[in-house]
């Protein structure tokens, strides 16, 4: 990003410099990626925020994150654009999507809190797993024969994982239905557990668990994908 105002993140050391000088400021990060329409729309309100004297208290920063992946892992960032709040080094939020109602709320809550509540802790981790959530996720499950459960949407996907799958999928002419787990942490959450299976996406059969992109990409290379996801 060009403007003046935003920091540009070209290296993993330039961030944990970054970070560390920022002594009891706030710091807003957003881990962006070309790729994303998504992430343009909160760069440009980023800039925004930045000029307003509203913020002052805080310091934005801009990191690509598939250029610097294993600081986006570090951060557990998965999907873009995605925005973290941190204070003395400690991530205190992450607001994922392009939800500019919720980020521009945030930080305005953050910015005027001398110390986070909940340092370290991210929001909605809270789990779910009684019976009217899994009698929602056994409707999900079963809404199409083949059922995708990602982030973002087939005709936007949010992480680089979810865009593979859409692909693959895309070029066997595999037709199915998708939900967009950013779009509700309760199933997001809830689903782990009910699958036992931690990662997204994850692509279901008949209301059957095949599992995620390594499965599928190994179904794939045997070829037994199409078979599998009953293509006709």
């Amino acid at each position: 990003m060009s403007d003046s105002n935003i920091a540009s993140i070209s290296s993993k050391e330039q961030f944990h410099k970054f970070v560390q000088l920022s002594n009891d400021k706030l710091v807003l990060c957003h881990f962006t990626a070309v790729w994303a329409p998504q992430c343009q729309q909160i760069s440009d309100i980023l800039v925004e925020l930045s000029k307003n004297d509203e913020f002052k208290s805080v310091l934005f920063a801009e990191v690509n994150a598939e250029s610097l992946p294993e600081l986006a892992q570090e951060y557990k960032v998965s999907s873009v654009p995605t925005c973290l709040i941190l204070a003395k080094g400690k991530i205190c939020d992450s607001i994922e999507g392009a939800n500019v109602s919720q980020l521009t709320k945030k930080v305005r809550e953050y910015a005027f809190k001398k110390f986070p509540l909940s340092v370290d802790t991210l929001p909605g981790n809270e789990q779910n797993s009684g019976s009217d959530l899994n009698q929602r996720l056994q409707k999900l499950i079963n809404k199409s024969k083949v059922m995708v459960f990602m982030k973002g949407s087939a005709d936007a996907p949010r992480c680089k994982f979810s865009r593979q799958l859409v692909d693959i999928l895309s070029n066997i002419n595999c037709k199915y239905e998708s939900f967009d787990i950013l779009e509700d942490e309760e199933v997001r959450q809830g689903l782990k557990l009910y699958s036992n299976w931690p990662t997204y996406p994850q692509i279901y059969v008949e209301g059957e668990l095949i599992g995620g992109l390594d499965i599928v990409k190994e179904l794939q290379e045997t070829g037994e994908l199409k078979a599998t996801l009953k293509v006709e």
